[in-house]
């Protein structure tokens, strides 16, 4: 049921700040694995959730963060629209707000852009409990330091979500997934070449065996491009990138630590032992190994990447750490 709590928010942090006791914020629940770990007693923004503003001629959605991904997604496939960035959902119960605050986006990411790319404006709880906004409802809106799009990836750090305005894109008339055997260094150049051609990508990744890539357009567009790629579709195309998304094929599925390696796309495979999925077109790449972070790091830093724990570990420095110029 919709619900406007953000008072009863703003009153919470303003009693958290007077006493200087750290919150945790919490909406759905569904990436609590991300990150450090957090502390603080539990601030709940699940229940402050409805879409306030949505305009599918303009493209434009407005919504409160505690709304479930999966309400905001229906609503937009009724008007054939979608999130570009196909955020991971993690679970039933994922967010606007838990989505922006972790900065996570799925397979489309390198051919229509990252979470933060959509993100028009925001509405938050900063912390001395004042609300404040940042941006609005059109691309062109900011003059100076862009506060809105800093909301996507820092994990709450920089205030409590409110409400978010993200950009909305058609979907495509069609989509086909087209499937080859390789290896990783013939994948790797395969869709670093085609990502330099007019070619409709929409997805592409390697699991160790076979390269998929996803085709999206008209239907002429399509043939045409099918027959410059090659390789034979795949019948439940949708599925296959939906459960890449949410981490649920066969390489996802054991305990085992994993990794995330931000890399350029261009960047040969790595030596390091382990299982690998590249995806992103070779710009993200997944890798389960044991090694020490400081191994996995330096490796990433020297064909200038970077690597985050993102999963299993002590949660301590889950992320790399940055320069100390830069820091």
């Amino acid at each position: 049921m919709d619900a406007d709590i953000g008072k009863e928010l703003q009153e919470r942090v303003r009693e958290a700040f007077a006493r200087r006791a750290p919150l945790q914020i919490s909406g759905g629940g569904s990436k609590n694995f991300y990150g450090r770990a957090p502390s603080g007693a539990p601030l709940q923004v699940g229940a402050h959730r409805g879409v306030i503003h949505y305009l599918p001629t303009e493209l434009v959605i407005t919504a409160r963060a505690g709304t479930p991904l999966t309400e905001i997604e229906t609503l937009l496939a009724e008007h054939r629209q979608m999130l570009p960035f196909e955020p991971p959902h993690f679970g039933p119960n994922a967010t606007l707000g838990g989505a922006v605050a972790c900065g996570l986006s799925g397979p489309r990411r390198p051919y229509s852009g990252a979470l933060r790319d959509f993100v028009l404006g925001v509405k938050i709880i900063n912390g001395k409990g004042d609300i404040l906004r940042f941006g609005g409802q059109v691309m062109k809106n900011v003059a100076g330091f862009d506060v809105a799009r800093l909301m996507a990836g820092a994990l709450g750090t920089l205030g409590v979500l409110l409400e978010v305005s993200l950009k909305v894109l058609p979907r495509p008339e069609q989509e086909i997934t087209l499937r080859r055997p390789d290896t990783a260094e013939q994948a790797l150049r395969r869709m670093n070449a085609w990502a330099g051609q007019p070619l409709p990508l929409s997805a592409a990744c390697f699991d160790g065996a076979h390269l998929y890539v996803r085709l999206s357009g008209t239907e002429g567009g399509l043939r045409a491009a099918r027959e410059a790629i090659g390789g034979d579709p795949v019948p439940d195309g949708a599925s296959f990138w939906e459960k890449l998304r949410e981490q649920e094929l066969r390489f996802f599925s054991d305990a085992a630590r994993l990794w995330r390696l931000s890399l350029p796309p261009a960047a040969p495979p790595l030596h390091l032992p382990g299982e690998w999925f590249i995806d992103w077109g070779g710009a993200q790449r997944w890798l389960k190994n044991p090694l020490p972070a400081e191994v996995i790091r330096a490796t990433a830093a020297r064909l200038g990447g970077h690597a985050t724990l993102f999963r299993d570990g002590e949660r301590l420095q889950v992320f790399h750490p940055l320069p100390p110029a830069l820091l």
